[in-house]
């Protein structure tokens, strides 16, 4: 029991068997946090800098970005530093720490998705009661709202991950502290975090999802039958985006953490985890912004941008928020 309670420190072992590969994981890992930062960075400037972006979509792509920034940053250069350094010790309470911060920042996203699909559905479907429905009140409860609820799973999470046993054995098969992973490295029985792990995240991940793809439904139903084909044509454009992101986010987070003997295939947990934790922050600001027109405006208006009429009319896709009402503009947000 004594030498159970004094560990002080895992070893991350993840991507270790593949060591000719170490510069190239630094490099790319590096490459993609730096689009990430500067992407995300770039979106928060410009819906700040607009006037015409203050509406409750871009404040929600605001946060978003800077969310996503905040999430990226809990693994991804620490990871690339492991890999091109060789430097695969953590401390404990630097374990505790990323595993904190990364549930909290992954459980709130997960929040955003549900919230901005809820804030797509009012507009679309219920364009007369949007601008009282989503009124800045209560957009920034939500946001409130959702990083108060990915607090409250990080310290169950962290909670019960850190007060199992740890003897002998610290190795870590991941590149950073997922809960999954460093249960697997547990010599105490993991049974009841298992299902502690599944029953909290399980709820977080089919609740939001199915706020998503309920109110995505609803507005393909709205958008089938709008009269203009341009428009319904353009609406689906932006929806299949959006449902992209949203599948790819949600898909890769129920493999890890929202079914059954999650900790028993960590080799696999590597690879996806790339995606949920390095890929989508950077694919993001693209995804969700860089192909609606507005935001390409404002681009162009403050000399990010390069005017390029061509791919302009053959590839601007507008928000459905464009789509045959006005939304309403708030001033200060």
């Amino acid at each position: 029991m004594e030498n159970q309670t004094k560990v002080t420190e895992f070893i991350l072992i993840g991507f270790r068997s593949h060591p000719g590969s170490q510069l190239l994981l630094s490099v790319l890992f590096s490459t993609m946090y730096i689009f990430t930062v500067a992407g995300n960075a770039c979106m928060i400037l410009i819906i700040r800098m607009d006037s015409k972006l203050h509406t409750p979509m871009y404040f929600f792509l605001e946060n978003l970005s800077i969310l996503d920034i905040c999430y990226s940053s809990v693994i991804t250069p620490e990871a690339a530093l492991t890999f091109s350094l060789g430097r695969r010790i953590i401390s404990y309470n630097g374990c505790a720490s990323q595993m904190f911060f990364f549930s909290l920042f992954g459980t709130t996203e997960a929040f955003f998705l549900a919230v901005m699909a809820y804030d797509r559905f009012a507009a679309i479907c219920n364009p007369l009661l949007y601008q009282i429905i989503m009124n800045k009140r209560l957009c920034v409860f939500m946001v409130m709202g959702s990083y108060l609820s990915g607090c409250i799973n990080c310290t169950i999470q962290t909670g019960f991950t850190f007060s199992l046993s740890f003897c002998g054995r610290k190795e870590i098969n991941h590149f950073f502290c997922d809960v999954p992973t460093v249960m697997h490295a547990s010599c105490s029985d993991t049974l009841v975090n298992e299902i502690v792990m599944l029953a909290v995240c399980g709820s977080i991940i089919v609740g939001t999802a199915a706020v998503v793809f309920i109110s995505y439904g609803y507005i393909i139903i709205t958008i089938v039958q709008m009269p203009s084909a341009a428009s319904r044509h353009k609406a689906f454009s932006t929806c299949s985006s959006h449902m992209l992101a949203v599948s790819l986010f949600f898909g890769t987070v129920f493999f890890m953490y929202g079914q059954p003997g999650a900790t028993s295939s960590p080799d696999k947990s590597n690879i996806i985890s790339i995606l949920y934790t390095v890929v989508i922050p950077m694919l993001n600001p693209f995804i969700y912004t860089l192909r609606n027109k507005e935001v390409k405006g404002s681009l162009k208006k403050y000399g990010a941008m390069p005017s390029h009429p061509l791919q302009a009319t053959r590839y601007l896709v507008r928000s459905p928020f464009q789509l045959g009402h006005r939304t309403p503009r708030w001033s200060g947000v």
